[in-house]
């Protein structure tokens, strides 16, 4: 079967998948490895926390969106990857068991006027548990080869891969929001991508073959193995924990530890360059807004702004989102 090209889609279009169910444990892995809160990772924990139940990482649920838009879409097409992400909301939590099924629109087409050899299509998808109620919503963009034509891979020269990256071990005082200073940055700390972690995330969650075999990946636009633009989100995730981690384990010498809650969704997600086998990425996160939530007295919405650097200092993924934070210290 040919592969769907940019000229093959139209606005209005619709690609259906799924429906996959996601065991408890297949959740409780993805938040060991890269989002280890407690509503995530125990049910007596989670009971306690925010949410009171254990519940899917929302970045494992647009993992499994993007293995649903790969089903029903990607992997039959000339896709080139995604520049980033509109605008992404978590609308509900992913429980254990929960069936996923996603629903595909084409919401504009457009050739590129400086490479004529590919285009951008704008999707919108919906991802619905079993019930038919909507768990997450993704207005985001795609890049497409165009009908008769390949593009030229790019030259790529790889880092050398080495063991992983030290854990740092510098500790600030988490503050609770009313008390956090707004334009204050966090660095999140570095983490290096191996070979055989951008495969394993791409065969779970992301099966393009610039992803999933490095001989291939050389023939592809790419040049070379890079990585999915959804580990390199989620890996973001995982250096925020470590470092929160440690931020908590100082706060709690002293006093009570502001409690952090899940996040609605996030806004203007770019994936800016890739990255490839043996890339160093440096993440650091910044407090842009704040606001007590007029739903969920006691708490707060915290706005950060999120980047990421490689080793030659290029920017290289950023995002605006936002988290409920615990707001003001409890009364006694």
């Amino acid at each position: 079967m040919a592969l769907l090209t940019l000229d093959d889609l139209s606005p209005g279009q619709e690609f259906r998948a799924g429906p996959i169910t996601v065991t408890r444990d297949e959740l409780v892995a993805f938040a060991r490895e890269y989002d280890p809160q407690p509503f995530h990772l125990d049910e007596a924990a989670a009971e306690h926390s925010f949410v009171g139940r254990l519940i899917g990482s929302g970045w494992q649920t647009a993992a499994l969106g993007m293995r649903l838009l790969a089903e029903g879409l990607i992997s039959h097409s000339t896709s080139m990857g995604s520049p980033g992400i509109t605008a992404l909301r978590w609308l509900r939590p992913v429980l254990p068991g929960d069936s996923l099924s996603a629903a595909i629109r084409v919401e504009e087409v457009r050739p590129s006027r400086s490479k004529p050899d590919r285009g951008m299509a704008r999707l919108v998808m919906t991802l619905s548990d079993r019930r038919g109620e909507a768990v997450m919503t993704q207005d985001f963009a795609v890049l497409f080869a165009r009908a008769g034509v390949t593009p030229a891979p790019r030259p790529v020269t790889l880092a050398q891969e080495g063991g992983p990256v030290a854990e740092p071990d510098d500790a600030v005082p988490l503050p609770y929001l009313a008390e956090a200073e707004i334009g204050a940055t966090r660095d999140l700390g570095a983490h290096r991508f191996a070979a055989e972690d951008i495969v394993a995330f791409a065969q779970a969650y992301d099966p393009q073959i610039f992803h999933l075999d490095a001989e291939a990946a050389r023939a592809t636009h790419f040049g070379a193995l890079c990585a999915s633009g959804w580990q390199t989100a989620a890996v973001w995730m995982k250096r925020l924990n470590a470092t929160f981690a440690r931020d908590m384990a100082l706060t709690a010498r002293s006093g009570p530890v502001p409690q952090l809650g899940p996040s609605p969704g996030f806004k203007d997600l770019q994936w800016l360059r890739p990255v490839y086998a043996g890339d160093t990425l440096r993440y650091a996160s910044r407090l842009v807004d704040k606001r007590a939530s007029a739903s969920r007295p006691g708490w707060g919405i915290a706005t950060h702004h999120n980047t990421a650097q490689n080793q030659h200092g290029e920017a290289v993924f950023a995002f605006t989102g936002s988290v409920f934070w615990q707001w003001d210290r409890p009364s006694a």
